[in-house]
């Protein structure tokens, strides 16, 4: 006896169709290093992450008073979205430039949707304006180039991003959000993504009052306390934990500023002095 012939109606196999499309194009995006997510998701998932931070005064000590310092830190974020054309989410993005009061720490960070937290161990750390500036530089570039939810879209996979895509599961943003606060996932990045976004950081830097490749002087500064202690200083571990500092990126900022017409001067554009009279109101 002949099996009976099974029949699908157009509506399931057109369903089946873009299902399987969908699945495929997701694949093929995040081992690609595209962003299945929106610009809104990066908004949300930021703003999910900044109320958990605020709330732990324990593990991120935001400043509090001190106003003056605030407002300076603040003000370098604003002039570099203010002053750099490369800058696409200025008007998206809800950015924001808070100070963490942990003089151990030699570290600043970002979550998606431009909220950027400076250490004042960073700051101490650094002498002169202009690589703070580009240090802040980086981590816009980090919000800008989206490499926080690029690194999300390969790593919780295609099952994942679909029930997102497809609306099976709303929450799923709060969720994740609270996972990458609670493992402070959130703060690591890849060699690739560090590389992008020092070169961003010299982009957005070309063509305002401050040296492009400002960041290198806190690349020298690193290598010169590794040189002089034998190893990497305590405070630096977080840092380089989270932003790895390769040879081959040092070398790859280097070339990048050696193809900027005219060649930028490093002994231009540092506003030492200003920065050392900033330092010197910092709390102990």
């Amino acid at each position: 006896m002949a099996k009976p012939k099974k029949y699908y109606s157009s509506a399931s196999l057109i369903t089946a169709v873009l299902l399987t499309s969908l699945l495929i194009s997701v694949s093929v995006f995040y081992s690609c290093g595209a962003n299945i997510f929106s610009v809104e998701d990066d908004v949300i998932m930021g703003k999910e992450i900044e109320q958990e931070i605020m709330a732990d005064q324990k593990l991120f000590p935001i400043m509090q008073g001190h106003q003056d310092i605030k407002d300076y830190i603040s003000g370098l974020g604003k002039y570099v979205l203010e002053n750099s054309k490369a800058i696409k989410y200025k008007n998206t993005f809800p950015y924001r430039f808070e100070v963490i009061h942990d003089d151990s720490t030699v570290n600043a960070f970002c979550i998606p949707g431009g909220f950027i937290y400076v250490y004042t161990g960073l700051i101490k750390f650094l002498d002169n304006e202009a690589a703070l500036t580009g240090v802040i530089g980086h981590e816009i570039a980090h919000a800008e180039r989206r490499h926080m939810t690029q690194r999300l879209t390969s790593y919780y996979g295609v099952s994942v991003i679909l029930s997102l895509v497809l609306g099976n599961n709303p929450s799923m943003l709060g969720e994740i959000a609270a996972n990458l606060f609670v493992g402070l996932g959130f703060l690591a990045n890849s060699r690739a993504d560090e590389e992008d976004a020092d070169n961003y950081s010299i982009k957005y830097l070309t063509g305002t009052k401050y040296y492009p490749g400002a960041i290198t002087f806190f690349f020298d500064k690193i290598k010169e306390e590794q040189r002089i202690k034998g190893e990497t200083p305590g405070e630096l571990e977080g840092f380089l934990s989270t932003h790895p500092l390769p040879q081959d990126r040092i070398k790859n900022v280097n070339l990048k500023l050696s193809k900027i017409k005219p060649k930028p001067d490093p002994t231009k554009g540092l506003f030492t002095e200003k920065y050392q009279e900033m330092k010197s109101k910092l709390p102990r």
